[in-house]
């Protein structure tokens, strides 16, 4: 049976990139928000979701914080996707008929030099994709988008010029959801655990609950916090970690960790994937 895969965005972003590598004969169910994203798997209507959590360049995709840890769903896996950003036309043209180019207004800010070399004017679109979408609808030379290689293959478009973003390090990592966790057994693979929890309101509580991470040699790869409702004084932190929770060493460390906490919750054990 055909996998339903939900992802933010229009057919040929980066998120439909992503998730078309990972689910290469899977069916794209594209959504307008995170929100309809989660919402998507919530409901069946897609057996997973694919998200980003955080880009290279711009950091943590901060929605996904706050929606992940209450949709009740489960991570299962990771992809690192390189973001090369393309100069897409419709058939036919040449970068020498490009006078204008449209695309998010992030996407635009990371080819300025490639933009200003070329004396181009900007044209503020949606998003990537949808630029994409519009250019091949127009069908006007003198205007192209800058979006995904993937894009240029879902409407038809010429890529007349690669990887023009300013920064070669672009990367944004996805994480896979579903309704049900999938977790892989310890010592098969390379594995990751993410988990949320917030501690007692008691002096040095953070310092001490981060203590058995490091006395029993676990990596802790991320910790992020962000507020709870508006409140500055309700912390929630999230965070990555190398190891399965059925490794001694982990398991010791989360003993520590609860102790002074007030809620610990596991989303994930995955496979770690290549950066």
């Amino acid at each position: 049976m055909v996998k339903l895969i939900a992802f933010q965005g229009e057919p040929g972003a980066f998120s439909h990139a992503a998730a078309h590598a990972l689910f290469p004969e899977g069916q794209p169910v594209p959504c307008v928000t995170f929100e309809d994203t989660i919402a998507a798997v919530q409901q069946g209507k897609a057996d997973f979701g694919v998200v980003p959590v955080e880009n290279s360049l711009y950091g943590r995709i901060t929605d996904i914080y706050h929606l992940l840890p209450e949709s009740g769903l489960f991570i299962n896996g990771e992809h690192f996707l390189r973001i090369e950003m393309n100069l897409l036309g419709i058939k036919g043209s040449t970068l020498n008929d490009v006078k204008s180019v449209q695309s998010l207004s992030v996407a635009l800010g990371q080819c300025r030099k490639f933009i200003s070399k070329n004396g181009l004017k900007t044209i503020n679109g949606a998003d990537t994709a949808g630029s994409a979408r519009e250019i091949a609808e127009r069908g006007d030379k003198s205007v192209a988008a800058i979006a995904s290689r993937y894009a240029a293959e879902v409407y038809g478009l010429d890529i007349l010029a690669e990887g023009i973003e300013d920064a070669a390090h672009n990367t944004t990592r996805f994480l896979v959801i579903s309704k049900t966790a999938e977790r892989p057994k310890a010592g098969q693979v390379k594995v990751k655990t993410t988990f949320v929890f917030r501690v007692r309101n008691v002096p040095a509580a953070l310092f001490k609950a981060m203590g058995g991470f490091a006395t029993n040699g676990v990596n802790m790869t991320k910790l992020e916090s962000y507020m709870l409702d508006g409140s500055f004084t309700a912390t929630q932190f999230y965070a990555d970690i190398e190891g399965h929770p059925d490794d001694r060493n982990v398991q010791l460390a989360f003993e520590e960790l609860q102790f002074f906490c007030d809620h610990f919750h596991v989303l994930g054990v995955y496979p770690a994937g290549k950066v």
